[in-house]
């Protein structure tokens, strides 16, 4: 074979390698390998319980503070690699705006999913109302770095696609990823225009970010006992139904079903904006609602949300029926502690795995404080407000 027609063969997987080389340096020289042709499968919205279940909140752009999560939870070493074995795992969406590191994030899970996987693993990754937005075209939780990081990627994923017309018989549909995107933005600052243009072109509905990372998203999901969901879930959604929810957002961010986000994704009651069951105030919860509503989702016992920032870390309100777990952690949204929510199958308890050191103060303090023997740090027994027990990680 001449030697142009082994670097044709070669061109989808070079591709792969310059693009993912921009995220190198995070991973330890891992490339991710290239994600074949998509079939347009059912998204798995229903999961039997796993041994073990860790549910992370909002990350909102910051690397670090995701990695520390992961950690917190034992579930990477230092070096960022898997040890979390079997445990499945849930991030509950808002991976997009606020911070700098939104692509690398989304490698930084990628990676992780084929690597628990192998361990018999499982990591889901969830759609927020923030990846909604950036899908929909609504830019206005980006920061300047982040734009930045869209125009890098972009120009990598050109260099490929340039490679790719130097070689015949190659699927080149999506050369010109700018199709149809403007270059001027009236009302943005002109320095910013390119990033702009960067980003639509990646996110948008069949987009090369948008089709990678958020396509196979679940929006709604329940494993076990537990419903999972970014805002919240109405009476409406339920009847609506949870997998054609799934399987509908899944067409719309594929292309397949217009440019304007479904209405169900829109607004205050939508699944992904909701806060009726977030308050912090737990009388201003709808308790009521909340129980009919779970009521109505075989065995479900309670929904876990993310979306509005607990002040006082991850708790439960309407006697554990909702669990709140956003607690803010990106640096360009609250900075909050990384704390994440575990739940063992052979546990009724809800355990906060926590760095915050406020919990410290008391130790000696709170009676109802007990030494968990298997893992290091506090087990702490905490009344209505708070899942029933926090461990706290030093």
């Amino acid at each position: 074979m001449s030697e142009p027609a082994t670097i044709c063969r070669e061109v989808p997987q070079l591709l792969t390698s310059f693009i993912d080389t921009f995220v190198d340096y995070s991973f330890s020289g891992f490339i991710l390998p290239q994600k074949p042709k998509q079939t347009l499968t059912s998204i798995q919205t229903r999961y039997t319980s796993p041994d073990r279940l860790i549910a992370i909140g909002d990350l909102h752009g910051d690397l670090e503070k995701s990695k520390q999560s992961f950690k917190l939870a034992g579930l990477i070493d230092d070096s960022d690699r898997w040890i979390g074995g079997n445990t499945t795992v849930v991030q509950i969406g808002d991976v997009l705006d606020r911070g700098d590191d939104e692509i690398k994030i989304l490698y930084f899970l990628e990676k992780l999913k084929h690597e628990a996987l192998k361990s018999g693993g499982l990591i889901i990754t969830m759609n927020g109302n923030h990846e909604i937005m950036n899908v929909d075209g609504d830019f206005r939780y980006v920061t300047p770095a982040s734009l930045n990081e869209f125009r890098v990627w972009t120009s990598w994923f050109n260099i490929g696609n340039s490679m790719k017309n130097l070689c015949s018989g190659i699927d080149n549909k999506q050369n010109d990823i700018y199709k149809g995107v403007p270059n001027v933005f009236p009302g943005i600052r002109k320095e910013f225009h390119e990033g702009f243009r960067n980003r639509i072109a990646a996110l948008r509905p069949n987009g090369p970010i948008s089709g990678r990372f958020i396509s196979g998203n679940p929006t709604i999901l329940v494993i076990g006992d537990s419903v999972f969901v970014h805002g919240g879930l109405l009476k409406n959604h339920v009847e609506y139904g949870l997998e054609r929810i799934n399987n509908e957002v899944r067409d719309w961010v594929n292309g397949l079903k217009g440019r304007i986000s479904p209405g169900y994704l829109r607004g205050r009651d939508s699944v992904v904006w909701l806060r009726r069951f977030s308050e912090e105030k737990a009388k201003n919860c709808d308790c009521s609602a909340l129980e009919h509503i779970l009521a109505t989702i075989p065995g479900a016992k309670r929904m876990i949300m993310g979306h509005t920032i607990q002040q006082v870390g991850i708790n439960g309100v309407c006697e554990n029926k909702a669990i709140r777990i956003d607690v803010g952690m990106s640096k360009g949204c609250g900075d909050g502690l990384p704390e994440v929510l575990e739940i063992n199958r052979n546990s009724s308890e809800l355990r906060v795995l926590t760095s915050n050191p406020a919990f410290l103060a008391r130790k000696y303090s709170n009676p109802a404080i007990k030494t968990d023997g298997q893992k290091e740090g506090l087990g702490l027994l905490i009344p209505q407000h708070q899942p029933k027990q926090i461990e706290v990680k030093s």
